[in-house]
């Protein structure tokens, strides 16, 4: 019987992660992993699903930015918005700006199946469900909900107290800038099934203090995710995005992220996925906003592909890029079941913050296709 070969891979957000939370984010990835490999009898093997699984572990652990212990909009309520896209089909769905969900990323991945469903009037499913739409819809699905307030962690609280009260009395106290341990955001993930098919999702919680009925890349198509594959099957793409919600929007940065290595792909030159990413991530995302006057546009990059290799052996490739401080990975696969999981940190080279004049962006390949 030739060996079952599943490989998944999360991220915790791209932007600044503490010495005091790198445990407890470390240990959350590690268990998404699991999950998304282990699954039970029952379960739905596909990509898609396992990015499902994985996401749903990390939207329920407090340290993250997702489900339960999202920021808080300035209202002090949860607003979350999630995606996952197949990349066999194409298939893409979203829900953004959604409260009372215990897992946005399950109503995601069941608006995407509605979608493939035949309407009786023939209209056009959804792509994207929000705010009471989204809930609405989940309740008719069966999919979990739970009062609003049971979304709000204690962490989440005392963030938004403190950083209300600066918005607040501008006058009583230095206003300063949201530190970036509390603007930690989407989370996310990549998968190959056992048939070889790729999968991405990402959920986030949103910046802190965003205006209420805000939705950031998470529930935007070409955003937050991307996954695609030849016809032929012997190449393809998934990637999860992290960063400035509203910075990766106007670059369509997933998307453009998969075009570009499509393009490599189909033109029958060497694929050199370092150099897609550095020119991506600086001349179309990076300098088009600083020419806006953004100073430090942030974004973090989770990408698995699927490339020829010597004699057309199909290989996997997982690379991990990064404009922020540091980006938190792990990836699993069934051969190597044990979990990897580390923070990325920029390497520091002159003790000081990322000099904005010259290339910001860390990249680094990850070795799950050992």
């Amino acid at each position: 019987m030739k060996e079952r070969r599943v490989y998944v891979a999360v991220h915790g957000g791209a932007g600044y992660h503490g010495v005091v939370s790198e445990k407890s984010v470390k240990s959350a990835l590690k268990r998404a992993c699991a999950r998304a490999l282990r699954g039970s009898p029952l379960d739905d093997s596909s990509a898609l699903s396992i990015v499902e699984r994985a996401i749903a572990i990390l939207e329920d652990d407090e340290c993250l930015n997702a489900g339960y212990g999202s920021n808080l909009t300035i209202d002090g309520t949860v607003e979350c918005d999630a995606a996952v896209m197949d990349g066999l089909s194409g298939d893409f769905a979203s829900v953004g700006a959604v409260p009372g969900l215990k897992n946005p990323i399950k109503l995601a991945s069941v608006l995407l199946r509605h979608s493939r469903e035949p309407d009786s009037l023939g209209r056009i499913r959804p792509m994207t469900l929000v705010a009471s739409g989204a809930y609405s819809f989940a309740s008719s699905q069966g999919i979990q909900t739970v009062a609003p307030n049971e979304m709000i962690s204690p962490r989440a609280t005392q963030e938004w107290q403190k950083w209300k009260y600066r918005l607040d009395h501008p006058v009583d106290c230095d206003l300063g800038s949201l530190h970036q341990d509390a603007m930690q955001d989407t989370v996310g993930a990549v998968a190959w099934d056992n048939d070889g098919n790729l999968a991405a999702g990402v959920s986030s919680g949103g910046l802190l203090l965003k205006y209420s009925g805000r939705i950031g890349e998470a529930a935007t198509f070409g955003a937050g995710c991307w996954a695609q594959q030849s016809h032929d099957e012997q190449s393809g793409m998934a990637c999860s995005i992290s960063g400035a919600g509203e910075h990766i929007m106007r670059g369509g940065l997933a998307r453009a992220l998969g075009e570009a290595l499509q393009s490599r792909q189909s033109d029958d030159s060497e694929l050199d996925t370092h150099q897609v990413l550095l020119r991506i991530l600086n001349q179309q995302f990076t300098e088009p906003l600083r020419q806006r006057g953004e100073r430090m546009p942030n974004a973090g990059v989770l990408l698995l592909t699927k490339e020829q290799g010597e004699d057309e052996v199909v290989v996997r490739k997982l690379w991990c890029a990064f404009t922020t401080e540091s980006m938190a990975v792990a990836y699993a696969s069934t051969t190597k079941p044990s979990p990897k999981a580390s923070i990325l940190r920029r390497p520091v080279l002159t003790g000081s913050a990322v000099d904005v004049d010259k290339s910001s962006v860390f990249i680094t390949a990850l070795p799950i296709h050992q």
